[in-house]
């Protein structure tokens, strides 16, 4: 029976995604492949994720080489289904072929089984019954398992193949790249000679994304800063207390993020967003009736904002529980989409990389983030006498048009009164 060849391509990645970044295959031309079977890992600008086809067969082309960019529609792989090497499945239906499903998490293209797809790029040699599969050589085996390994080395053109791991068995790690990468400098340190030259790097994935957003977060938000200091002893101590005991520990990040929510209660009209018009002209003020907090994390891929869905509804607790598995997620670099999208409220914990104060750019198209500062030992008048004290700095900045200052004030002050007398959120509960 005569194989027919499907195109499989890059599927809607939804959330506004239009296309990915090719990580690595997991299938080589001639490969028999499953139904459903991940064919390659590609880098979105939110997450890596690896992409399943929908048809059973032999791999007949793959398109996209490690580090080039597929649109969506274009195509990944094409497989020939219905002949005897792909499993003897002469009985798959000849109109599509496919399984059906899609990638979860992910939106799916207009058109579904049995619909025309559009051919990109250029035809496909079709392996037939009567022509045996070309021999594939396999690539030499690499100790790298982490795709954010792979891009680091890629990016500074580290072949990993010269590298020995200091992992188990030899697994290349992300320092290991990072002192292949840090290794050439030494003798330019020591000669005097120029350390880097010069280089154009595209912006790709996660850092285009993020670059695109914050230029149109600063040219349509009129945004403005408050600052307030504050002396959060009480608030570390509170934090003691509730860490007695073997239950689970509450992080001083799962504090400020309950007290966030209590103050969004107060001033809910910060809870919001601003609408425009086709002419970009604000027309009304959207305020949400859930808190979908989202927080600044640290991941290899660069600064990401995870999202905690109604954190109005949960406790102390559970709020603690959620930001460390989003946190976790983030540095595993496996977060979904939807795990970093629809936020109303951002809460910015810059004191972990020990500086006090910062004036950010707001998260589009929320109107407001919270910043926290290092928490320092600072001399400090507490109850007429000078002490030391453990202060921190706060600040807010807010969309202006959303708010005049003295709302920003008053949520500001709110806060701050709750960082320095924690058992005032009790009245909030």
């Amino acid at each position: 029976m005569v194989p027919i060849v499907r195109e499989f391509t890059l599927p809607d990645l939804g959330e506004g995604l239009t296309g990915a970044e090719v990580v690595r295959w997991l299938v080589e031309v001639g490969e028999v492949i499953a139904v459903d079977q991940p064919v390659v890992e590609v880098e979105t600008a939110k997450a890596v994720v690896e992409v399943p086809c929908p048809y059973g067969g032999v791999v007949t082309a793959r398109y996209g080489e490690p580090g080039e960019e597929r649109a969506v529609g274009q195509p990944l792989v094409t497989v020939a289904v219905g002949s005897s090497a792909a499993g003897g499945e002469q009985d798959q239906p000849l109109d599509d072929g496919a399984s059906g499903n899609v990638l979860v998490g992910y939106g799916v293209s207009a058109g579904g089984k049995g619909s025309r797809r559009r051919r990109v790029g250029v035809p496909v040699a079709v392996a037939t019954p009567e022509v045996a599969a070309p021999e594939v050589v396999a690539p030499a085996v690499v100790a790298v398992i982490s795709p954010l390994v792979r891009r680091l080395a890629r990016e500074h053109g580290i072949d990993l193949a010269g590298l020995t791991g200091s992992g188990p068995e030899g697994l290349i790690l992300r320092a290991d790249v990072e002192r292949a990468v840090a290794a050439p400098a030494a003798p330019a340190l020591q000669t005097g000679a120029v350390v880097a030259e010069e280089a154009s790097i595209p912006l790709r994935g996660l850092r285009r994304t993020v670059a695109e957003k914050l230029t149109r977060s600063h040219h349509e938000i009129p945004a403005a800063t408050c600052w307030v200091d504050a002396d959060a002893t009480e608030l570390l101590d509170l934090r003691r207390q509730m860490n007695q005991g073997n239950g689970p520990k509450v992080s001083l990040l799962a504090l400020l993020a309950r007290i966030c929510t209590a103050a969004l209660a107060r001033h809910p009209e910060l809870n919001a967003s601003v609408e425009l018009d086709a002419a970009g002209a604000p027309v009304a003020l959207r305020r949400h009736s859930a808190v979908h907090l989202g927080f600044a994390a640290q991941s290899d891929r660069g600064l990401v904002v995870p999202v905690v869905r109604s954190a109005h509804l949960l406790s102390t607790e559970q709020l603690g529980a959620e930001l460390s598995r989003l946190t976790e997620a983030a540095r595993a670099g496996s977060l979904r989409p939807a795990e970093l999208t629809g936020g109303t409220f951002t809460l910015n914990n810059y004191g972990v990389f020990g500086v006090d104060g910062s004036t950010p750019i707001l998260n589009h198209p929320e109107a407001a983030m919270l910043g926290v500062g290092r928490i320092v030992a600072k001399p400090w008048v507490h109850q007429g006498q000078l002490a030391v004290r453990q202060v921190t700095q706060l600040s807010f900045t807010f969309d202006h048009r959303v708010c005049d200052g003295g709302t920003a004030g008053g949520f500001l002050r709110f806060v701050a009164d709750c960082v320095e007398q924690p058992g005032m959120l009790l009245r909030q509960l």
